[in-house]
């Protein structure tokens, strides 16, 4: 029994912390997983490719949902490996907990699609045994309850598992609008880490008014324009040098700081030739870190 999976790091549009409104695209790296299951198993046993020492609560929890919702409470092993740096606000816990849960389905056996409408939670397609949004959610349960997250991160877990960009209620952990957008990115990821559930969340509640507009904008579909705030307002409340946003704001059609930091993701729409992403890489090639060429992707999370 055993299932692999994929799903998707994602950049922010708007952070989740001051209002429980966030959004989030999906981009073109990746985190899989491969799950084993053993009816006979005591428990559940993980691994992490990247870091033998990392914590393997969330996606040892993912599996021991997943099996007691939909198999027979299974236990065995589950692996990851990513191209998402850890910490550094590209989701990588969603893409993790996205990739575990689909690997789990896979391993038992089930069939996984989408709902009719995009938005709900059941399937008009009798084949469907799991609808991937039944799966994302399944996944945020296990984050909260392995304390990596402080609002649910549904935003980052929709744009994950779903691809294009997601605006959503935390709190509800409801999809509120999902849309294909076709964008190239820039990340730049200095070397320190941040972890969400360390976030301030009192001084990003502060900017509450500023996250009030970004959703407004996200929801009328200027996404660009949305995380550009986003992204000045939340290096302020965080405590990140505004100055790799400023300086790809002449060069770019978006840029922000991504979750709780540190990364920054810019994004350029390959049609508008007043944007220059190479320039973007200039003004931070001096800059201590690693910088990340990719692109949106739509497609979300898939069974390998």
């Amino acid at each position: 029994m055993e299932g692999r999976a994929a799903a998707l790091g994602a950049g922010t549009v708007l952070n989740a912390l001051a209002t429980g409104t966030g959004a989030a695209f999906g981009i073109g790296v990746e985190t899989r997983a491969t799950v084993t299951l053993d009816s006979d198993a005591d428990g559940v046993r993980g691994e992490i490719a990247e870091d033998s020492d990392a914590d393997t609560a969330l996606i040892e929890r993912c599996v021991a949902l997943a099996t007691e919702r939909w198999g027979n409470g299974e236990g065995g092993s589950v692996r990851t490996d990513s191209d998402v740096p850890l910490a550094a606000g590209l989701k990588s816990s969603s893409a993790a907990a996205n990739a575990t849960v689909l690997a789990t389905c896979d391993a038992l056996g089930l069939t996984v699609g989408d709902e009719a409408d995009g938005v709900g939670d059941d399937s008009d397609d009798p084949t469907v045994d799991v609808t991937r949004l039944d799966a994302c959610r399944l996944g945020v349960r296990a984050a909260r309850e392995a304390g990596v997250t402080v609002t649910g991160a549904f935003d980052d877990a929709t744009a994950s598992m779903l691809g294009g960009v997601t605006v959503t209620d935390n709190g509800e952990d409801e999809l509120r609008s999902r849309e294909t957008v076709d964008w190239n990115v820039l990340v730049w990821t200095p070397p320190e880490r941040a972890y969400s559930a360390d976030a301030d969340v009192a001084r990003c509640e502060a900017v509450e008014p500023m996250a009030d507009l970004v959703a407004d904008l996200a929801l009328d579909g200027r996404y660009a324009e949305a995380m550009t705030v986003n992204g000045l307002a939340f290096s302020a409340a965080l405590g990140f040098d505004a100055d790799p946003a400023v300086e790809a704001m002449p060069h770019a059609t978006g840029v922000s700081l991504s979750g709780t930091g540190p990364s920054v993701v810019a994004v350029a729409d390959p049609d508008d030739p007043e944007t220059d992403l190479d320039a973007v890489a200039d003004a931070w090639g001096d800059r201590p870190g690693t910088l990340r060429r990719t692109t949106t992707r739509n497609d979300g999370a898939t069974i390998e």
